[in-house]
């Protein structure tokens, strides 16, 4: 099976353009949830943590019970920030080197 080389510098330029395009949209969109991901992390914990507050004023039970939620939901807050912020996207040369890996097989 032959590839035929018909298309032209400036086709290759516009769709290396809209592969930058749709990466750039992909990242915005991660940075945007993020950005709503703490707000929300923020917000609620302020509530659970003011609950507490209120208990413990009332009931003399000061056993910090919100830590669960601070800590279970900053594990992954975490991950949902090393996934926007320091993963690297999947290379051409991943993809090729995957696939030769799977023709091998």
């Amino acid at each position: 099976m032959e590839v035929q080389e018909t298309e032209t510098f400036e086709e290759i330029i516009a769709g290396h353009r809209e592969l930058l395009r749709e990466q750039a949209l992909t990242d915005l969109k991660k940075r945007r949830d993020f950005a709503a991901h703490v707000f929300a992390y923020v917000l609620i914990n302020l509530v659970v943590w003011g609950v507490w507050l209120v208990i413990g004023l009332s009931s003399h039970s000061w056993w910090p019970w919100p830590v669960f939620v601070t800590l279970g939901w900053g594990i992954g807050l975490a991950f949902n920030a090393w996934d926007v912020y320091a993963r690297r996207p999947i290379t051409e040369d991943e993809v090729q080197q995957e696939m030769r890996h799977l023709e091998a097989h």
